[in-house]
Formats: C-alpha cells, sequence, structure tokens
C-alpha cells in the first residue's frame, strides 16, 4: 500500500527542481491503516513556496485513488527529508488493544496508576502488558520489583526479539532496563525515539488484549512518536483534584482530540482524591480539592471514571514493587470498577 502511494505521488513534479517529489527526496513517511491514509512532507527549503500548492495536489490525488479513506498530508518545516530508517518488523501484530495512559503534569501518580490498572485487567482474566515509555522518569521496573532486569535479545525468523521481563503476569518492557536512573533526564529528541521505536516493535510482546502504554508527563515530541508508532485505541488522561493539575487535563485532553491525531479518550481518573486514615475509616479528607477532575471531564465532555483515595498500601505497593491492587481489597475494588468502564469506552469505540 504505501509503495503504491510513492508511485501516485511520483506524478507530482516541483516546479524548482523539476523532479517528482519522491524523487527529490521529499517524502518523510508514508502510512495507511484503518481507512487512513498519511503523508509527511519535508522540503529542502525551510519555507518553500510551492509547498501548499503541492499539499494540495497530493491530498486531491490520493483522495481519488482512495475513495472513502480519510487522506492527511503534513507538511514539516526544516531541511530536506533525513535518510528513511528501515522498516522495523514490528512484533505488535497479537496486541489487540493499546491504552495510553497520560497526565497533563508530573507528580498525580500516572505510573501508579497504570501499574495499578493493568493488575485490575489481569485480576479481570486479561492478557496485560506494559510499554514504560516514561524517559523522564521510568517507575514500572520499581513498581513491579524488577529493576535489576537486563533485557536479552534473541532471533527469531531471522529478527532480534527483546524479552521483556514478566511480573506478576504481565508482560513489562521499559526505557528503565536500558538507561540508568541518573541519566533519564538526559535523554532529548531523536535518542529517546529511536529507542522508543525500538522497543515497541522489537520487544516480543506474545498475545496480549491489552498494552498500557506509560506516557511521560504533559505534552511532546515524545507523544507524537509513541502515538504514531501505535494504533491506540483510547487515551486515560490521569490529574489530582488541584486546579494547577485539573487545568493541564484540559491540553492532555486536546492533545489526543486534535484532528491529526484523533485517539478517543477513554476519560479522566482523579487520583489522590481524599485521605481515610487507617484509625477513623469513616473520615474523608480532601488534602488537594474536592471534585475538580471531575468536574473538568464534564466540562471537556468526556467520561470521568472514578476516584482513587490516599491510601498508604497504595505508596508502600510501589515501593516494595507490588502494586496494591493485588493485595489491598477495597483498592483493587477502585481500580476494577475504573478498569471495568475503560474496557467498556475501548470497546464501544471499536477501533
Amino acid at each position: 500500500m504505501e509503495e503504491k502511494i510513492k508511485q501516485l505521488l511520483t506524478a507530482i513534479v516541483h516546479p524548482e527542481t523539476g523532479q517528482d517529489i519522491v524523487t527529490s527526496g521529499f517524502i518523510e513517511h508514508t502510512a495507511a491503516a484503518a481507512g487512513k491514509v498519511t503523508v509527511v512532507l519535508r522540503f529542502a527549503k525551510t519555507r518553500d513556496p510551492f509547498a501548499l500548492k503541492i499539499k494540495k495536489q497530493a491530498e486531491e490525488l490520493l483522495q481519488e485513488a482512495f475513495p472513502g479513506s480519510e487522506v492527511l498530508v503534513v507538511i514539516k518545516e526544516g531541511g530536506a527529508a533525513p535518510r528513511p530508517e528501515p522498516k522495523l518488523k514490528t512484533t505488535t501484530g497479537g496486541i489487540a488493544h493499546v491504552i495510553a495512559v497520560a497526565s497533563g503534569k508530573g507528580g498525580v501518580g500516572k505510573s501508579t496508576v497504570t501499574a495499578n490498572l493493568a493488575v485490575a485487567l489481569r485480576n479481570m482474566g486479561y492478557r496485560v502488558g506494559i510499554l514504560d515509555a516514561d524517559i523522564y522518569g521510568p517507575s514500572q521496573p520499581k513498581m513491579f520489583g524488577v529493576e535489576g532486569y537486563l533485557p536479552e535479545a534473541v532471533q527469531e525468523d531471522g529478527e532480534d526479539r527483546i524479552i521483556p521481563a514478566r511480573s506478576m503476569e504481565i508482560e513489562l518492557m521499559s526505557i528503565g532496563f536500558f538507561i540508568k536512573p541518573t541519566d533519564a533526564l538526559l535523554w532529548r529528541g531523536a535518542m529517546a525515539v529511536s529507542a522508543l521505536k525500538q522497543m515497541i516493535h522489537q520487544t516480543r510482546w506474545g498475545t496480549l488484549d491489552f498494552l498500557l502504554a506509560d506516557l511521560p508527563p504533559g505534552t511532546g515530541d515524545v507523544h507524537l512518536s509513541i502515538i504514531g508508532e501505535l494504533k491506540i485505541d483510547a487515551a486515560v488522561i490521569v490529574s489530582t483534584p488541584q486546579q494547577v493539575a485539573v487545568a493541564d487535563v484540559v491540553r492532555g485532553v486536546e492533545m489526543f482530540r486534535n484532528e491529526h491525531v484523533g485517539i478517543p479518550v477513554a476519560g479522566v481518573i482523579e487520583n489522590m482524591a481524599w485521605f481515610t486514615p487507617a484509625e477513623l475509616p469513616d473520615n474523608r479528607y480532601y488534602l488537594f480539592g474536592r471534585g475538580g477532575a471531575r468536574a473538568m471531564a464534564e466540562k471537556s465532555g468526556v467520561p470521568f471514571l472514578g476516584e482513587i483515595p490516599i491510601v498508604q498500601s497504595i505508596m508502600e505497593g510501589s515501593d516494595a514493587g507490588c502494586p496494591a491492587a493485588s493485595t489491598h481489597p477495597m483498592v483493587e475494588k477502585s481500580y476494577r470498577e475504573i478498569a471495568e468502564k475503560v474496557v467498556e469506552q475501548v470497546m464501544k469505540n471499536g477501533r
């Protein structure tokens, strides 16, 4: 299909070079899947005067060739196209659904939510994996007690495959297996993106019902790269009740809703919703405000998935390498209710 796209685009000639845009090296990326055709163009000049004209020609040509498909032609600024990377033979074919877990800012417990959500899904009988793509602070190895794991590579059908860690019947691949904690913040741009692509496409995931992708906080290049490499079915946004955290939820929702991304938001989870001391089980103390994430979800028109209280066992479980949803009935109940809603949203969207 991608070869057909390039073949079609050879009909478009750049007025200045006199050559077609494929021969000129202006095609940076092409993709075709699930009724969507995407082409990324990068011209030799930063502000090529013919760029918009060529974009329009390409859109018309592809729309005619692929009637009924959504056609997206994107122009990227800045210099000639880099040499195309060799296509990796992906190992993601056995993954039924991918759920991105994101947050508008750091410190809201996104990785803890990911780990416990994975355990809840496993308890519901699903085969689950986690892709820890948080390059600024990979937490999943600690959450599951596999910090010392060193991934091995094996040859399968002439291809290198990376063996994921396995803990509590959950397949786990983390950027943290490849870098020292002190180096995490030094990873930027191309280096991080390249490593993540390799993790996504070369990990021996096997057959999974759900892969949870623990994304870095905020919005940026790493998120867009992962979105481009994985067919994500839905996104879950994690927030706390604080207004400063809730305001960032909007940015997260809008990133996934962007017309060039188009990933359904399954909903918002409010973490650290209240605190109940063990000695006063009927008391609730709303340390960070009350209901902010729920209100923001309603305002943004996305489902509210539920509240997670501050429970000492959740923190202790994360530190001990055993997510609390696997040992604490109340925590498991909270996460199972959220997991059921997430599954319902994913199945309803039917991506």
